[in-house]
Parts: C-alpha cells; sequence; structure tokens
C-alpha cells in the first residue's frame, strides 16, 4: 500500500500561537503536497502535541518541505516550541477504517 505520514512532536506553552500560524499558513497558501493533516494532544504529557500530516509518498511529502513557504513555517513553529521538535517519518503499511457502535 502506498502512502507516507509524517509525525511533528512538539512542546510548547504557546499552542494557540503555534494554531493561529497553522491557519494563517493554510489561508496563505495552499498545503502543498499534504493530503490531510490533524494536530493532537498528549494527554499524559501536558505540553506536548503531535502533528500527523499525510501524503501520496516520501517523495511528495520531501517535495513539499523543499517549499520556501514550508521552511519559514517550520522555522517560525521551532521559536514557539520550549524543544527542538522531533520527526518520525512513516511509511504506510496498512489502513483501516471502523464505525463506531455509538457507546
Amino acid at each position: 500500500m502506498a502512502g507516507f505520514v509524517q509525525i511533528i512532536e512538539f512542546k510548547t506553552s504557546q499552542v494557540d500561537e503555534i494554531r493561529k500560524l497553522v491557519d494563517d499558513m493554510r489561508s496563505e497558501t495552499s498545503t502543498g503536497t499534504a493530503l490531510r493533516g490533524t494536530v493532537t494532544e498528549d494527554r499524559d504529557r501536558p505540553g506536548y502535541y503531535l502533528n500527523i500530516v499525510e501524503f501520496e509518498s516520501h517523495e511528495s511529502a520531501m517535495e513539499n518541505s523543499t517549499r520556501p513557504e514550508i521552511s519559514a513555517f517550520a522555522a517560525r513553529m521551532a521559536a514557539l516550541c520550549e524543544e527542538p521538535p522531533r520527526f518520525y517519518n512513516l511509511d504506510v503499511v496498512e489502513t483501516w477504517e471502523g464505525e463506531s457502535d455509538g457507546q
């Protein structure tokens, strides 16, 4: 199965500023080659967040990372973090979808 996921783990006390930065980027530029993004908050580690970004392939993710506006965004985001963001680069092996049983 084709696909690539990049997870960006970061620690910040300025999550509202980061969310505004993301919103501004999305309104000012296209999302590039990213198919979908999800921002999550770690329930067990306060102040830690994970941004999960899906791409068609590793190649499309690397193409996206070379865009000047993406590089500028990453630098601004890193400045709002308390430690350097950590990147996980993952090839998709399998996906599944379920249906909630309503509970």
